[in-house]
């Protein structure tokens, strides 16, 4: 007994990959070729154009492996145990209060040191 396992088989690849790096390309020399038109023309030109690039990366098979690691990153994002709002106050203050100490050291070594190089050099 086999189980028949029914993988997607993605053709063309090539063929896809070039129509989008066409259709890049034409929109880049149509933005450069219509720079007379007004801008919001040539950005809704461009959202369109990137739009339908996008839909035919999608039916690659890096298209789909970008589809999938996309969905995963939103489901670990949901998983994530976020700090309550006392816990990010205080991180916040221990950094600036760690940020202010380091500040006062290093002015304090560039003080001393100015203080000695002026003293050797005269």
């Amino acid at each position: 007994m086999s189980a028949a396992i029914d993988e997607k088989t993605y053709r063309f690849d090539s063929a896809k990959w070039s129509l989008v790096l066409t259709l890049l390309g034409g929109a880049i020399y149509g933005n450069y070729y219509f720079s007379a038109e007004p801008l919001l023309y040539r950005v809704l030109a461009l959202l369109v154009v990137a739009v339908i690039a996008g839909a035919v990366v999608m039916q690659t098979a890096k298209g789909a492996d970008f589809w999938s690691l996309a969905k995963g990153a939103k489901v670990e994002a949901g998983r994530v145990v976020w700090p309550t709002r006392q816990e990010r106050n205080q991180t916040t203050l221990v950094v600036v209060a760690f940020v202010l100490v380091m500040a006062m050291l290093l002015w304090g070594l560039d003080a001393f040191f100015g203080w000695l190089a002026a003293m050797i050099i005269g």
